[in-house]
């Protein structure tokens, strides 16, 4: 496939491209104006292939600037207005943009690059609209699409490269498991930040597919009620989203097929999601999929998959990930460095592939470290190194947490995301999370956050005796948390997973 000619052919239909508020986009005003800021963008940059930030929230102009950077030859770095203004100075200086289209307002002192506001970016696109940027400056198969800055342990952040053919190779892939055809147009949610790689299923698949990306925004998010008047106009059919924005919609008993009556499926990634929130799901919706998947940003989204059903709830506990993509291969690796063949044995989790990312941009060390090669069917195939912990079963990926969520505790070995899973099955729970808290450098016990699924008579002393007495049942006693306090809501992330690191350094 080549995916900006398929989108581009949608701009010959009427269909809707973007929904956002009031706000419209069609996929030929999307081809259009797209096509008229490549042009411009070719004309003052040349053959220049650096990165151009784009910098917004869930605006129209977002994707019509995604698409008139990789048209013009430069990979995008998209950038929410979310993110705090320091990390948006370090990610520019490490980016080495010369450029920023600025959708929204943002303070930056710098002279060494160009700032285009939302106001110019219109009167460009309108000065050169009906001009069509040559073909042969677009980003090619191994060029470079778009780079995501994720969090870095050094504490600055790293600059995820994926190119055209990886993001072409994850969008087939996803296209074909949620057997969309061109004959129909669906609507996607879009609930992650574009500055987060969850975004990338539901922006291409809907592009690929000629359908409606239909975005919500931090303020609905905040309010259900808004949230759900929008909700109730949009005629959903595919959710895409963490586990955890569904749990928050899971809280209010209108959230099922009755507000939702188009949905057919529910794509999950990027956390853990629990039989709990599985079973609620095909509860309420009765006559939609959900597909549970995972994968690192490093390897373009997602690279498992498997359909969550009834039988499969009642017989795995955690849900398995599912199976690799046919040109991806996942390798569970010991600490000797070793393959594991063992079904039910944990080890690291390698991914080698096609959907590999080539490494971090400008940053060969810690490339280094996470990316090699290996030989695949006597192909030499790009392989990342992920910290997460895994293992085989019927065939199936499981997913067990991070290496760096493994924590040490009066000499005990503990994956903090067992803990999390434990307490997320029981009844009366609705959110939980578990933090270490540690003095003088060493942890001292385990702390619970837990928010209840609703109000009980009993005090919150008697409530967390039970919680233990229900643990004690499938955990041994030392990854019982010592405390556990009860909240109204976890803080999440602009991504929707649950802010541990705000948790931790609130307890310490």
């Amino acid at each position: 496939m080549y995916l900006l000619d398929i989108i581009d052919n949608f701009g010959k239909t009427n269909n809707i491209a973007h929904i956002y508020r009031e706000n419209i986009l069609t996929y030929e005003d999307l081809k259009k104006k797209s096509d008229a800021l490549a042009f411009y963008l070719i004309k003052i940059l040349d053959h220049d292939q650096s990165p151009i930030i784009v910098y917004g929230h869930k605006e129209n102009e977002m994707l019509i600037c995604f698409l008139a950077c990789v048209k013009s030859g430069h990979p995008y770095v998209p950038l929410d207005s979310s993110i705090p203004d320091q990390r948006v100075k370090r990610i520019i200086e490490r980016s080495g943009s010369k450029l920023i289209f600025c959708l929204e307002e943002i303070v930056l002192d710098t002279t060494n690059i160009m700032i285009i506001d939302k106001t110019k970016i219109n009167e460009l696109i309108s000065s050169f609209l009906g001009k069509t940027p040559d073909i042969k400056f677009r980003v090619h198969n191994d060029d470079v699409f778009y780079i995501i800055y994720t969090s870095g342990s050094t504490g600055n952040p790293k600059g995820v490269q994926i190119t055209l053919s990886s993001l072409e190779s994850f969008v087939m892939w996803g296209l074909n498991i949620c057997n969309l055809n061109n004959k129909q147009q669906y609507v996607f949610m879009n609930q992650a930040p574009f500055s987060f790689d969850l975004s990338v299923m539901d922006l291409y698949l809907s592009l690929a597919s000629g359908s409606t990306l239909f975005s919500i925004d931090k303020q609905m998010i905040s309010n259900l009620g808004e949230l759900f008047r929008y909700f109730s106009q949009a005629k959903l059919d595919v959710w895409v989203s963490t586990p955890s924005f569904a749990e928050l919609c899971l809280a209010d008993k209108s959230f099922n097929d009755l507000l939702l009556p188009d949905l057919k499926l529910f794509l999950f990634c990027g956390e853990v999601l629990s039989n709990k929130c599985a079973e609620k799901l095909l509860e309420r919706f009765k006559n939609a999929r959900i597909i549970n998947m995972y994968g690192p940003t490093e390897t373009t989204v997602a690279v498992t998959a498997v359909e969550i059903t009834q039988k499969l709830c009642k017989s795995y506990n955690p849900l398995p990930v599912g199976y690799a993509k046919n040109d991806c291969k996942i390798l569970i690796i010991d600490s000797d460095g070793e393959i594991i063949s063992d079904e039910n044995k944990k080890g690291e989790i390698y991914i080698a592939g096609d959907s590999v990312s080539i490494g971090y941009y400008k940053d060969e060390d810690i490339t280094k470290k996470a990316f090699s090669k290996i030989t695949l069917d006597g192909q030499e195939k790009r392989c990342y190194k992920t910290g997460d912990l895994g293992y085989y079963n019927d065939g199936m990926l499981h997913y067990s947490g991070r290496i760096d969520y493994q924590i040490k505790l009066s000499g005990h070995r503990i994956e903090l995301e067992e803990i999390d899973n434990a307490l997320r099955e029981l009844n009366i729970i609705k959110h939980a999370t578990v933090i270490p808290v540690s003095k003088n450098g060493r942890i001292h016990y385990l702390t619970a956050v837990v928010v209840l699924n609703r109000a009980f008579e009993q005090t919150d002393f008697e409530i967390g005796l039970l919680i233990k007495k229900e643990l004690s049942r499938i955990l041994p006693d030392y990854m019982i948390p010592r405390k556990i306090i009860f909240r109204e809501s976890v803080p999440l992330t602009i991504n929707g997973k649950i802010n541990r690191k705000a948790l931790t350094e609130e307890l310490q």
